[in-house]
């Protein structure tokens, strides 16, 4: 039987691979360090759980809305007032399961066949995926350490065609964890008006930023895209709930197309989130933002003395990308390499873009102080 000819283009994550393999030498009863996940390794915060429960035992298990509960939606509306100053509309908020959800329905309102959408390479491999599902065209932007890993406003123009729809960015990015400034999301929405296109900005990692403060572009304009989750900073990965803020312009075709396409958010997922927003659950999560951060602060080092190039402390999220080529060309035989003769699981570049994938690994601190010290203690083992 015939598949369609985009399953050509849409690439599994070669991770995963890895992570199927570490599984099986678990099994066989050997010890492996798992740095490849980009899943944070605390559980969902009680109160969370709590209110999850509870809204099982409330009988909360019919369909909300398709744009989500308006609750809920006012209270993250409020959220981006208390933490950004920043005034919203929650008729503008979307409730998705999960950010890859809402990055569907952005891709599928704004790009026809043979559209063309601009992103950083190396970016989140799943971009290039939507994008292709439409039957659109993904163009990844090079980009390295000197404009710390994301696009400048001067390629963004370069880059720019008569068959671009839009620009994806992501603040703070994965691979590489770095942010966008408020002035750098600036240029980049007077390009893409200029050129009657749309920005994209990803910001699931909100929230997981150890320097500074993370600028939103919702304070940039009202017509942009912003992409955010429960699953990083919130720490409900496996809730599967997301979130959408679009233009005004946009919402009632957005709600039309999530309607089709899954009909709702998970309810009890939906209460649960409520509380995530209260005093005790953010209380948690700043406590396991700091403990990201120690981890981060002692792993880069401790990468760098090893041999890998490191040359750009990432702002947030929980990765480090980084340069292996003191020890080979070849990232996933690499990884492959230090899964089986090391122990310590990682993820290589070729899954991140086209832009030297041979030459880069990404490490995740999403595990206790404890393990990533073990796997630091192997990886010298190993390499020197």
């Amino acid at each position: 039987m015939q598949q369609a000819d985009r399953m050509q283009l849409i690439q599994p994550f070669h991770v995963m691979a890895l992570l199927a393999r570490a599984r099986e030498l678990e099994a066989q009863g050997r010890s492996i360090v798992h740095m490849e996940i980009g899943e944070p390794d605390f559980v969902t915060p009680q109160p969370v759980i709590d209110a999850g429960i509870q809204a099982l035992r409330d009988g909360h298990t019919h369909y909300t809305p398709a744009v989500g509960m308006f609750a809920l939606r006012e209270r993250i509306a409020a959220f981006y007032r208390e933490r950004y100053g920043v005034t919203l509309d929650p008729q503008r908020v979307v409730i998705t399961p999960g950010a890859s959800a809402a990055l569907q329905l952005v891709m599928a309102v704004l790009v026809n066949a043979g559209d063309e959408v601009l992103m950083a390479d190396p970016g989140y491999p799943c971009n290039r995926n939507f994008v292709y599902l439409l039957g659109g065209r993904p163009v990844g932007i090079p980009v390295g350490a000197a404009s710390v890993y994301q696009p400048t406003a001067k390629q963004v123009s370069d880059y720019w065609s008569d068959a671009t729809k839009a620009l994806l960015v992501a603040s703070p990015s994965n691979p590489t964890g770095t942010l966008l400034s408020e002035q750098t999301l600036r240029d980049y929405h007077a390009i893409t008006a200029a050129q009657g296109g749309s920005l994209i900005v990803d910001e699931i990692y909100h929230g997981l930023v150890y320097d500074g403060q993370a600028a939103t572009a919702l304070a940039v304009s009202e017509d942009i895209f912003v992409i955010n989750s429960f699953s990083k900073y919130f720490g409900m990965t496996g809730w599967r709930l997301g979130w959408l803020i679009a233009p005004h312009a946009h919402v009632s075709a957005i709600d039309k197309l999530a309607q089709n396409l899954f009909l709702a958010a998970p309810t009890m997922a939906q209460h649960a989130a409520l509380q995530a927003f209260d005093e005790d659950s953010i209380s948690i999560l700043e406590a396991r933002r700091r403990e990201f951060q120690q981890r981060r602060d002692f792993l880069l080092p401790a990468l760098r003395e090893i041999g890998f190039d490191i040359p750009v402390i990432p702002d947030g999220a929980f990765y480090l990308y980084a340069n292996c080529s003191r020890f080979t060309t070849d990232s996933y035989s690499f990884s492959s390499r230090l899964l089986e003769e090391a122990g310590v699981a990682i993820t290589p570049g070729i899954d991140f873009g086209i832009n030297k994938p041979e030459t880069h690994v990404r490490f995740a601190y999403t595990t206790s102080m404890e393990n990533l010290q073990e796997g630091v203690q192997r990886l010298r083992a190993y390499l020197t």
